[in-house]
């Protein structure tokens, strides 16, 4: 099994990464998790997609296709992280239950703005309600806070050993300790972004993970990223 992170664009101002994951297991099933931010070519954008940083391109440079990526984990429907459903139509997209009821619902303008980019006739989509086994050594666990039902992504690789996708519940280094972690302007929900710090700390403990955050500079700049891998 393989991972490869995926930088698939630059947050203004911050020049953090916004992320995304491609996990290869041993059998040649292809996960993808999120797919990015839409390229938007105006000046001022919040988030920058340099020429090749689209995940469609960023997966060809690694010999693959869309048609090649069974299954999207969708950790949840910011634009950010979902910019690029469209581009894998014979792929079956995982989401947690309650964030694809609450979006679909049309009562968070959050996701009615960028409905058009995820809500697509043909689009196959499979709920699932809290922690879950995707695939043997792929574990979704679900971590609201950021947003009711985000979820991140356990992923046990056989050298490397679990590694933690955080993604948006722990986006940074810095939000680490679950007392005292700033909340985002972004967080719509204090007590379940703590309580969601915690899981996840306690999780990379007994499992002795490495954390890797959404959106950390700093951290990116010492991570493997693609076309480099963790194995």
């Amino acid at each position: 099994m393989r991972l490869y992170l995926l930088r698939l664009g630059t947050i203004a101002g911050l020049e953090a990464p916004v992320p995304g994951y491609l996990i290869r297991t041993d059998e040649g099933v292809n996960v993808l998790v999120d797919t990015g931010a839409p390229v938007d070519p105006s000046p001022g954008a919040r988030i920058r997609v340099d020429a090749g940083q689209d995940v469609v391109t960023t997966l060809a440079s690694l010999g693959l296709t869309a048609d090649d990526i069974s299954y999207v984990v969708c950790s949840h429907l910011d634009p950010d992280h979902s910019g690029f459903h469209a581009s894998f139509p014979g792929a079956e997209f995982v989401i947690q239950r309650e964030h694809y009821e609450l979006a679909r619902s049309g009562g968070d303008p959050r996701f009615e703005a960028t409905r058009a980019l995820w809500d697509l006739p043909g689009l196959n989509y499979r709920t699932v309600d809290g922690d879950t086994e995707l695939l043997p050594g792929i574990e979704l666990l679900e971590s609201g806070g950021h947003v009711p039902g985000h979820q991140s992504v356990l992923v046990r690789l056989p050298e490397t050993g679990p590694v933690l996708l955080a993604v948006d519940a722990i986006p940074m280094a810095i939000a680490m300790d679950p007392d005292d972690r700033p909340v985002f302007p972004f967080d719509q929900d204090e007590k379940a972004v703590r309580e969601s710090t915690r899981k996840l700390i306690g999780v990379a403990f007994d499992e002795n993970a490495l954390i890797v955050h959404g959106h950390d500079a700093k951290q990116w700049e010492s991570l493997r990223v693609a076309p480099e891998y963790y194995a």
